[in-house]
């Protein structure tokens, strides 16, 4: 009896000396996994300690460890910023990322949200299903924006039109019947646009005195001068002036170069024209003379057969 009952705690006492010694072997082998883990794995991204089951184990300083779902197991990931429905959290132990309140797509911490998701709308911080009064709900920005002013179609707040209603012209951000002043409508982009006035470079030096395209053979005549367009006007912004000027000028009278005998027939004419007014009797027998002359010209011109149709 005595030998079965010494037997037994034998037994007893070898079977605990085997669990401890595959509990400590077990903890030598997460151990020697996990140090392994440091040689490989963490020298990559953030991770200071990780384990090639569980990923990273702890971060870097200013890194943000962040439990990654893949299926059934989370994965440890340390990143310099937390992912889009997660904000971060910093403490001396360690900084980690924080899942934001259902209602919000990103969050800045767990009281205030800086974007709903779908059918949620932001106001101060707070995704709601429903807006405040004298707030609307924009689905677009997936939050409660003011009611647009009358003339507005569309707008980003009450003071701040994007789009105006029929008729009417926009203008940093409001809507105008008539334009301000310095400004005109567009009809196309229907806004008010910035009038642009003509402008105009400088006067070009006078012309050199003419007249009929001379300048010789004349005392009184005409001298120009223009300057060029630098910048048209837009449809209601000041036209552009004259460009060009013409002045009357006097020239000291000198003759032309070959302009002798032209001289001389007006000069001829002169003559005649005194002695006409002398002599009538003497203005008529020079009339006859012509027209005698003209008539012996045409008697000595021979006459030519008139022309015949031509059958070819």
């Amino acid at each position: 009896m005595q030998l079965q009952l010494i037997s037994f705690v034998l037994i007893i006492l070898h079977c605990m000396d085997y669990t401890g010694c595959q509990q400590h072997s077990s903890s030598r082998h997460r151990q020697h996994k996990q140090i392994s883990g440091v040689s490989s794995g963490c020298q990559q991204g953030g991770c200071l300690t990780c384990s090639d089951y569980n990923g990273c184990l702890s971060c870097k300083p200013r890194f943000f460890m962040h439990l990654e779902r893949i299926g059934m197991k989370q994965i440890g990931v340390c990143m310099t910023s937390c992912p889009p429905g997660f904000y971060g959290t910093r403490s001396p132990e360690r900084n980690t990322c924080t899942k934001c309140r259902s209602e919000c797509d990103s969050c800045f911490n767990k009281n205030f949200c800086t974007r709903c998701r779908a059918g949620f709308y932001l106001h101060l911080g707070k995704c709601q299903e429903n807006c405040p009064e004298g707030l609307v709900r924009s689905d677009t920005q997936r939050e409660c924006v003011p009611r647009c002013p009358v003339e507005c179609e569309a707008c980003v707040n009450s003071e701040t039109c994007t789009r105006c209603r029929t008729g009417l012209y926009q203008l940093s951000g409001r809507c105008h019947h008539i334009c301000p002043e310095e400004y005109e409508p567009n009809d196309k982009l229907m806004e008010c646009t910035l009038q642009v006035h003509c402008e105009v470079g400088e006067w070009s030096e006078w012309s050199p005195c003419s007249r009929t395209g001379r300048t010789c053979g004349f005392k009184r005549g005409q001298e120009t001068r223009t300057r060029q367009v630098l910048q048209y006007s837009s449809a209601f912004g000041n036209p552009c002036p004259e460009i060009s000027e013409i002045n009357e000028c006097l020239v000291k009278r000198r003759k032309c170069p070959g302009g002798r005998r032209k001289n001389e027939r007006r000069e001829r004419r002169n003559r005649n024209n005194r002695k006409d007014k002398e002599n009538p009797e003497g203005r008529r027998e020079r009339k006859r003379e012509r027209e005698r002359e003209r008539e012996r010209d045409t008697a000595s011109t021979p006459s030519l057969p008139p022309l015949r149709e031509c059958l070819c």
